[in-house]
């Protein structure tokens, strides 16, 4: 069986956001900001139109995902020792001693356990292939890479289970 892959990594793919991470149980980064870079690789079958998928949706899904992140701080929900508290117009993070207050606009509240790439690409995948236009029964592996620092990818794959 062949396969074919495609492969999209565009200008518009890009976002600046602020966050911080945990090593370790107590070590806390200071806040700081990247211009994240998403690419995405999908491989498969080739459809009755002859493409693996269509670029143009699977550009505008992305979109979609990526603009949500753009220009905000990026906060963890799932974090066992980051808490976030969401009070009317702001949202507090602290972690031990630490304390910081943002914006509720200006955050982007993520189900995610760490805002490190790797977990970064783990949600934008999660969200792909949450628009059930872009699963299609050809398809055999997602792959999202985020680049935080021109050349540190963070990249979550997943293969499509047989049926």
């Amino acid at each position: 069986m062949k396969t074919f892959q495609v492969d999209l990594e565009k200008q518009d793919l890009i976002f600046s956001a602020a966050h911080f991470i945990t090593f370790g149980d107590n070590i806390c980064e200071s806040l700081h900001g990247h211009n994240y870079r998403v690419r995405c690789k999908v491989s498969g079958t080739l459809n009755e139109h002859g493409y693996v998928t269509d670029f143009i949706a699977l550009q505008r899904f992305l979109k979609s995902i990526v603009s949500q992140l753009d220009h905000k701080t990026l906060l963890p929900l799932k974090h066992p020792t980051i808490q976030v508290t969401q009070l009317d117009d702001e949202v507090i993070a602290t972690f031990e001693q630490r304390r910081w207050v943002f914006p509720s606009d200006n955050v982007a509240l993520l189900p995610l356990d760490n805002t490190t790439a790797e977990r970064l690409a783990e949600f934008i995948l999660q969200q792909l292939v949450e628009h059930t236009e872009f699963v299609q029964s050809n398809l055999i592996e997602t792959e999202i890479a985020v680049d935080e620092n021109e050349g540190q990818w963070g990249i979550c794959v997943r293969r499509q289970l047989e049926s």
